[in-house]
């Protein structure tokens, strides 16, 4: 399977390049670059320079495709071989996100705003992390990918039961920011995405902490 993925992500990463290069004769000198959380332009440039982003971003795909699916080669872990077919299909994941992202953004620059709304790119962040929470549990310790602290990369307890849960929490917590911000209003969906967002990060990296901690104290006890 890694092979195919392995050929899709050129033509997945190019497309975004495709769509600038089929409208660029129709795109005006002068165009949106920059949007507010309302989806309104609130900075123009040269057509030139969205060439310039969407091709840094269709080469930020390919590389990052390309570094994660070859990053177990220098991962001391252990489990860096275990790991490779993992890391191949988020990447790949990542990477579809990624030219999808640069499409939007292509479209939304040619229409001067967000027609659809801001709070869809909130809602397509959450279903990312919702797919990758599927593979969070499965990863096993590495230095690259996951939440690589000093005390899940030192106790692999640690890391399984730290990632178990992260794992749950980007499932649920993507589901629901991607349901609930395409509800919202732009400004309140991106406040409710940040929280979120923070919370999801912040709530595992707590419990491994208190894991570490705690089995600390009962080691010193038994000492």
């Amino acid at each position: 399977m890694n092979k195919y993925f392995k050929i899709l992500i050129w033509p997945i990463a190019i497309i975004p390049l495709l769509y600038l290069f089929i409208i660029w004769e129709t795109l005006p000198e002068k165009i949106a670059m920059h949007f507010d959380l309302q989806g309104k332009p609130d900075r123009y440039g040269d057509k030139s320079e969205l060439l310039l982003m969407v091709a840094i971003l269709c080469v930020m795909s390919i590389g990052l495709f390309f570094l994660l699916s070859n990053i177990y080669r220098i991962d001391p872990k252990k489990y860096a071989a275990e790991n490779k077919d993992r890391l191949v299909r988020m990447a790949f994941i990542i990477s579809i996100f990624m030219s999808a992202l640069s499409c939007f953004i292509i479209y939304s620059s040619v229409k001067e705003g967000f027609e659809l709304g801001i709070r869809y790119v909130f809602a397509s962040v959450g279903l990312l992390m919702c797919i990758l929470g599927n593979y969070m549990h499965t990863i096993k310790p590495n230095y690259f990918a996951g939440f690589r602290v000093p005390w899940t990369l030192n106790n692999e307890e640690n890391w399984r039961k730290t990632h178990l849960l992260g794992g749950k929490l980007w499932f649920a917590g993507g589901l629901v920011i991607a349901i609930v911000c395409i509800f919202l209003p732009d400004r309140l969906a991106g406040i409710i995405f940040m929280i979120l967002m923070f919370i999801l990060v912040l709530i595992p990296l707590i419990y491994s902490y208190r894991m570490y901690k705690n089995n600390n104290e009962a080691e010193n006890k038994t000492a």
